[in-house]
């Protein structure tokens, strides 16, 4: 029995597509009587292929590649391409989606089809001219001047944590946070209305974010703001960005603590200002020094309730004086309060901004340590007298904070959760601070010796003579741990040399073995110390 005329035609295409041509056969009708020949013609186009893993459709993803060979001249003008049926085929896909390729690339002007006669590449298409090799000696458009200026003072680039290990510092307990009550607030607030969830975000921040803020600092840290005197930013990074652009000019004078934060400190120096190091002892800033060094200043940046990174709080009397000194400068204050939430001791003493009477000081907070990194979510609480000029600047250049991130937060607030979260994470980072200070106690031996902190999710540890910082830091980062000496923090040279560790990311059992790899550590450097006395370890 003979073969169908469809099974038939089936069979000529497989047995002729090597020869480059297909036969179609009339229906009813044998090889070689009343047969079409067409020929398929077209470029071969090799690098041509699809990619099934990739989340793109296989529609966008032959007219992207077919784009690029077009646009780099790979593709020449007039150029003949397969038709759509045998493209399909050398693809492995349906002839929908070549032609659905062929279509798209047609409407931009890349392809022209010309009736019977197939599918060409336009001949209005110009490939870009041949990238040019810049002479070694041509001049490069320059950067602006701040740029080439501060390009060595940027230095150290910030750097943040990726992952919990023992003595990292500015990370909190993430194995902690109440993650089902955060997954209910955030479905609750994905269910509302799209008008409110989907519109753009407010560049002065979330008002009733604004007002949950505002509630709490005056409740929990003696902070009395309205609403309105609260601005939300990206992080408290993009705070201090938003400050120096508003605050200060070119070459105005600012008091940084030194050692200090290196975030504000590459802020302000994005804005061209003058850094003074000031000396920082057991009461926090030395603003005695800091008048002596330059007593016309614009601006101080102080870390009160827990100096980063040496730990101290700074004291009342230093605090009045700080206060005194901006008066009669006619300066502002920057109050860094990151960690304020957290205390271990007794009653901590009110931020500076409880304490201001002249309207000088912008209190900063943030609750990527509050609640976790990637929140991003920081804000200032400004004097009145600057409500409208932080008002009309963030109006015109800021963007804004996601509004889901914004209500969430707003209502982790206002419903109590925070204050709850607050209360327990405190009694957490008691335990692990105590971990680390017993710890201490038996493996170190004397070889670093710990700041006690009442305060805070770090402590410093000094080395005694001898032992570099630099070099046991990065002796201790081969071991796994996370720790940065006291100079990476410092403007200009500090007196003593030491390291951070931080006690709030991991439990106590990991603390423990934390603090046996980094006394085997600074045994091995002392042994390996030049000068020691004794002979430096085998390496293999």
């Amino acid at each position: 029995m003979p073969a169908s005329p469809v099974l038939l035609r089936r069979r000529i295409q497989l047995a002729d597509r090597s020869a480059d041509k297909v036969h179609f056969a009339l229906v009813g009708g044998p090889i070689g009587e009343g047969t079409v020949t067409k020929y398929i013609g077209g470029a071969l186009i090799p690098t041509l292929q699809v990619d099934r893993g990739d989340a793109t459709n296989l529609s966008m993803q032959l007219a992207t590649h077919l784009r690029e060979l077009i646009l780099s001249g790979d593709l020449p003008p007039g150029t003949r391409l397969p038709a759509s049926r045998v493209l399909a085929v050398e693809q492995g896909v349906s002839r929908t989606t070549a032609v659905a390729a062929y279509e798209q690339l047609t409407s931009e002007g890349l392809l022209v089809s010309r009736v019977g006669a197939g599918t060409y590449i336009s001949d209005d298409v110009r490939p870009p001219p041949a990238r040019l090799t810049p002479s070694p000696t041509a001049r490069l458009p320059r950067l602006a001047n701040i740029s080439h200026e501060l390009s060595e003072q940027y230095f150290p680039r910030l750097e943040h944590p990726s992952s919990p290990r023992p003595f990292v510092t500015g990370m909190p307990a993430i194995d902690a946070f109440p993650m089902a009550m955060w997954a209910r607030l955030s479905a609750r607030y994905w269910r509302g209305a799209r008008s409110e969830i989907m519109s753009y975000p407010d560049a002065l921040g979330l008002p009733k974010l604004r007002e949950a803020i505002s509630r709490h600092l005056r409740a929990n840290r003696g902070v009395v703001c309205q609403a309105d005197e609260v601005f939300v930013f990206a992080g408290a990074q993009d705070g201090f960005m938003q400050i120096a652009q508003i605050l200060l000019d070119p070459g105005d004078r600012v008091w940084m603590e030194n050692p200090g934060a290196i975030g504000a400190r590459n802020a302000f120096l994005s804005r061209g200002a003058d850094l003074v190091p000031v000396p920082v002892d057991g009461e926090g800033l030395d603003v005695a020094a800091a008048r002596r060094l330059c007593p016309d200043m614009r601006m101080a940046f102080v870390t009160p309730a827990h100096q980063h990174p040496l730990g101290c709080t700074m004291s009342r009397d230093r605090r009045f004086e700080l206060l005194a000194a901006a008066e009669e400068s006619g300066a502002w204050i920057v109050e860094d309060d990151y960690v304020g939430e957290f205390h271990y001791g007794r009653q901590p003493l009110p931020p500076l901004k409880a304490l201001d009477g002249g309207g000088r000081v912008l209190y900063v907070g943030t609750f990527s340590k509050a609640l976790f990194p990637a929140i991003r979510l920081g804000y200032a609480v400004v004097p009145p007298a600057l409500v409208a000029s932080f008002e009309r600047a963030l109006s015109a250049v800021a963007h804004g904070v996601s509004n889901a991130i914004q209500s969430i937060v707003a209502d982790f607030i206002a419903e109590g959760h925070f204050s709850s979260h607050l209360r327990r994470m405190r009694d957490l980072y008691r335990g692990r601070r105590d971990a680390l200070m017993d710890a201490a106690d038996r493996h170190l031996g004397g070889m670093l010796a710990l700041s006690p902190t009442d305060t805070g999710f770090h402590t410093i540890g000094l080395l005694p003579p001898g032992l570099d910082e630099r070099t046991v830091a990065e002796a201790v980062k081969t071991a796994g741990l996370a720790m940065a000496p006291l100079s990476r923090f410092a403007l200009s040279p500090l007196a003593v040399q030491g390291l951070t560790l931080g006690f709030s990311a991991v439990s106590p059992q990991e603390i423990d073995r934390g603090v046996a790899r980094l006394a085997e550590v600074l045994r091995r450097t002392e042994r390996d110390r030049p000068g020691s006395g004794r002979t430096p370890a085998r390496r293999s």
